[in-house]
């Protein structure tokens, strides 16, 4: 363990916390060097063409690209990365062996180079939401790949509705454009301005619609130039907004420069700038009790006060969320979410010193996420909905995370909590408990929102979801402040799910995505965390195949992150940061693990 602690230690920045290194991405590769090519920026030529060398030097075998390069090929990563060689090639010889190369691979998925036949495909893929569909077919346009007859087939997204104030976007079904609001209004404009078509009052509208919702980008934009952080998103609308005669607004310019600081050396670009508040209250949690230990009284002073310090004190303007949360990472383009907000709670209850300051924001974290509880009783990464699109959706291993937060920090402040609030968390818990049980399923088994296995036949993660609300419940039970009628039940989920992770151990023991899909570490540590300590040698034959993957692969990191849209991402830090939690969990049980439950009834 001190092998692995040492090294979480030299994964510290400067400034005492963690940023991670999210995979190396070809989808953003492939949109960023496209707006930076109709940016048409000289100095910029040397940032494409390395972009473009990183493309045909990370191709798959057979002929397509994945969302990561452990990644298996999928047609929208594909076909950005085939407009992307097309439109950048600058007469590069071998650039047509790797455009036929991806022909092949789409050929295999219906997917001819007739470019209508390429916007049938994408539109039905995506069904009716054009948030990804669109600018994607957008870019294929701008790249020349869509001949004019399929740039008209393309749907006109509506960005005169960006307009309206939020709350009126349920009714026109934005819920998830709202978080794309950057893409509907560059895509949109471009869109509007690039297509010939007859007078009409609603044409004559959008085009009044053009200048104010430029506007609204503007003030959407962050400090770092990057919507979401995101380098996809930050691209598709660059890109769209030059091609529709905005090349020197503001929004442009910091967007672009945005994209070149996210270069790496190789030559690509990540997803997103990172995950640094995620990874570090991993690695708090991953520690536990031993934080100070390893890291230092100093260090845990520096987590804590970037922690305090980070935390939403207004409401956000991108989606007009309330104070108080916490988002994804420390960049200004991150937005509270549900899971980091829960993560930081229980971070700095693991570091609270007592003082004014910590309790503040604790209570106001909590308050803010008790806010977002769904009416089914489960709780959602972004906003409060209705639960028909992910980012308003109930998950499971979220709903798990605030159960921990809550009833952590009730046991740890008791009557100092205000009594409504006390009231208003036991009472939440209750119907989180009751959305948890309703969606374990019959083998014990929950799914996760943001998270998958590319090798499961429904692309699902049963054992990561399983393993994550397992952890959290078994950490519940260790707070004296859970009431009886809630132990029982949360005791009775965690002895179906603790089956559950052990019918799905591989005779090697490792654990996959499910039985009999092979093994990773992150997978391997999060189930060995759950069953501890309780199933020695379920946990021992996982220790023993983590310790020959070690050996092996070093630590090696397996895309099982799912991004914005449903696209694949692995993180450096959660292969680490999992085996040193398992590790910890075993090797100190008596402040860790609670008694295991006697019975089911």
């Amino acid at each position: 363990m001190q092998v692995l602690t040492d090294r979480l230690k030299k994964e510290q920045n400067s400034e005492g916390f963690w940023s991670g290194m999210l995979s190396s991405s070809a989808l953003s590769t492939a949109t960023a060097i496209v707006a930076l090519k109709i940016n048409g920026d000289a100095a910029d030529k040397e940032l494409i063409q390395s972009g473009f060398y990183w493309l045909c030097s990370n191709i798959n075998d057979d002929g397509g690209y994945g969302d990561t390069p452990g990644s298996e090929s999928n047609v929208s990563t594909s076909l950005l990365c085939y407009s992307a060689i097309f439109f950048c090639n600058s007469s590069d010889a071998g650039a047509k062996k790797f455009l036929k190369s991806v022909e092949n691979y789409l050929a295999t998925k219906g997917i001819t180079s007739d470019s209508l036949n390429i916007t049938s495909s994408i539109l039905k893929f995506y069904g009716s939401d054009y948030t990804f569909s669109v600018p994607i077919l957008s870019m294929l346009a701008l790249c020349g790949v869509l001949a004019d007859e399929a740039f008209r087939r393309i749907p006109q997204l509506p960005f005169e509705l960006s307009l309206l104030p939020a709350s009126y976007y349920r009714f026109f079904n934005l819920q998830v454009v709202s978080y794309a609001i950057p893409a509907l209004i560059g895509v949109g404009i471009y869109l509007h301005s690039n297509k010939k078509r007859r007078f009409s009052f609603s044409r004559i509208y959008r085009s009044c619609a053009v200048e104010p919702a430029i506007k609204k980008l503007s003030a959407l934009m962050p400090e770092s130039g990057g919507f979401l952080e995101a380098i996809p998103l930050t691209a598709f609308v660059n890109m769209c907004l030059i091609a529709s005669g905005e090349k020197y607004n503001e929004v442009v310019k910091k967007g672009l420069d945005f994209l070149r600081k996210q270069k790496r050396s190789d030559g690509s670009w990540p997803i997103d700038t990172d995950l640094s508040t995620w990874v570090t209250t991993l690695s708090i949690k991953a520690l536990g009790p031993q934080l100070e230990s390893v890291t230092g009284k100093e260090s845990v002073q520096k987590l804590r006060a970037h922690l305090l310090k980070i935390q939403f004190t207004g409401k956000h303007p991108f989606n007009g969320s309330k104070p108080s949360g916490w988002g994804w990472t420390n960049h200004s383009g991150s937005v509270p979410d549900a899971d980091d907000t829960a993560g930081a709670i229980l971070a700095l209850l693991e570091m609270y010193e007592g003082t004014s300051g910590e309790t503040t924001a604790i209570i106001n974290g909590l308050i803010w996420l008790e806010g977002l509880q769904n009416s089914d009783g489960g709780f959602p990464t972004f906003c409060k909905g209705w639960g028909r699109l992910p980012f308003d959706s109930s998950c499971a291993d979220l709903t798990g995370h605030a159960v921990q937060a809550f009833v952590r920090a009730m046991d740890r402040f008791g009557n100092n909590i205000p009594v409504t609030l006390k009231e208003k968390l036991n009472s939440c818990l209750l119907k989180a408990a009751g959305y948890l049980q309703k969606y374990q399923s019959e083998n014990g088994c929950w799914y996760p929102l943001w998270f998958g296995n590319q090798y499961t036949a429904d692309k699902k993660n049963p054992v990561y979801g399983t393993a994550k609300v397992c952890i959290s419940l078994k950490d519940s039970l260790l707070n004296n402040s859970l009431q009886s009628d809630l132990r029982e039940k949360l005791g009775k989920m965690i002895l179906l799910a603790e089956q559950y992770l052990l019918s799905q151990q591989n005779p090697d023991g490792s654990w996959g995505g499910g039985k009999g899909i092979p093994g990773t570490v992150e997978e391997t540590a999060l189930s060995v965390s759950a069953l501890a300590i309780q199933h020695q040698e379920a946990c021992l034959n996982g220790f023993r195949w983590l310790a020959e993957e070690y050996r092996n692969s070093d630590l090696r990191s397996a895309p099982i992150g799912l991004y914005f849209a449903a696209i694949w991402y692995d993180e450096k830090m959660y292969p680490l940061v999992y085996y040193i939690e398992a590790l910890r969990r075993t090797l100190f049980p008596g402040i860790t693990n609670p008694s295991p439950p006697t019975s089911a009834g």
